[in-house]
C-alpha cells in the first residue's frame, strides 16, 4: 500500500505549482514562463528515452529477436491516441485565441484547464505503467526506477502548475479558483495510472507496448504543445536552456537512482 504513494507524487508537484498563485504577481515573467516550459520538455523527453522505450527494447529482447517492435508500434499509438484526443476535445493553448477540437460553448479558463489536463494525462499513463512493471516479476523495471519517474515529472509539474494557474488569474479568476483549476487538472494523472495498473496487470505481455505507447503520448505533447509555446516570440533562447536542463536533470536521476 505504501508503494501508492508513488501514484500521488506527479499530483503533488501539479498542485505544489498551482499554489504559486497565491505568491506571485498575475502575470508570470515571459522568461521564466520560457524556461519553465523548455524544461518541462527536457524532462519529458528524458522520461521518454529511459524510462519508457529501453524498458521496453529490453524487455522484448529476452522474447523476440524483433525488439524493436513493441516499442515502435507502441510508441505510434501513444502519438495517434493523444492526436485523436488533441482534434476531439475542446481546449484552448496558452497565448492562443484559436480554440481547438470539436466546437463547444466552453469557458475560456475551462478550456486552458482541458489543455492541460490532455497533457497530464500520458504523464499519469507513464507512471502508472512503470509502476506496473515494478510490481511484477521479471520485467527489469523497479520499483526505484518508478519512484524516479514520479519524482521527475512531479519536478516538471510544479512549473506546469504555475503555467496554468497564473494564466487563469490573469484571464480573472479568483486566486482560490485559479490553484482549484490548477490543481484539478492534475487530477487525471492519478487516475490515469490506476486505470493503465489494471490494464496491465490483466494483459501481462503487453507491457512493452504499453511503456512505449506512454512515451508516444508524452513525446506528442512536447512537440505539439510545449516546444512550439517555448520558442514562439522572444526569449526562445531561454527556453533551449530549460530544455538542456531538464533534460540532464532527469536523465542523470534516471541512470543514477533508476
Amino acid at each position: 500500500m505504501k508503494d501508492m504513494i508513488v501514484l500521488l507524487i506527479p499530483f503533488l508537484g501539479t498542485t505544489l505549482g498551482s499554489a504559486m498563485v497565491f505568491f506571485m504577481k498575475q502575470e508570470m515573467n515571459k522568461r521564466l514562463e520560457k524556461l519553465l516550459l523548455g524544461f518541462a520538455s527536457g524532462v519529458m523527453i528524458a522520461a521518454s528515452v529511459w524510462s519508457l522505450l529501453i524498458p521496453a527494447i529490453e524487455m522484448s529482447e529476452e522474447k523476440s529477436s524483433l525488439s524493436w517492435l513493441p516499442a515502435a508500434a507502441g510508441f505510434l499509438l501513444g502519438m495517434g491516441f493523444l492526436l485523436l484526443l488533441d482534434s476531439l476535445v475542446p481546449h484552448l493553448h496558452m497565448d492562443s485565441e484559436k480554440p481547438e477540437g470539436v466546437k463547444s460553448g466552453f469557458r475560456k479558463t475551462t478550456m486552458l484547464v482541458l489543455a492541460v489536463t490532455l497533457h497530464n494525462l500520458p504523464e499519469g499513463m507513464a507512471v502508472g505503467v512503470t509502476f506496473a512493471g515494478a510490481i511484477m516479476q521479471n520485467t527489469g523495471i523497479t520499483m526505484a526506477g518508478a519512484l524516479v519517474l514520479a519524482v521527475g515529472i512531479a519536478i516538471q509539474n510544479f512549473p506546469e502548475g504555475a503555467i496554468i494557474s497564473m494564466p487563469l488569474r490573469g484571464a480573472g479568476a479568483s486566486r482560490k479558483k485559479a490553484f482549484f483549476y490548477g490543481m484539478m487538472s492534475g487530477v487525471v494523472e492519478p487516475v490515469g495510472s490506476v486505470m493503465t495498473i489494471l490494464l496491465a496487470a490483466q494483459v501481462v505481455p503487453i507491457l512493452p507496448y504499453l511503456l512505449a505507447f506512454a512515451a508516444g503520448a508524452m513525446i506528442y505533447v512536447v512537440v505539439e504543445e510545449l516546444i512550439p509555446e517555448a520558442q514562439s516570440g522572444e526569449h526562445t533562447n531561454i527556453g533551449t536552456i530549460g530544455v538542456a536542463i531538464g533534460f540532464t536533470l532527469m536523465m542523470v536521476l534516471d541512470i543514477a537512482l533508476g
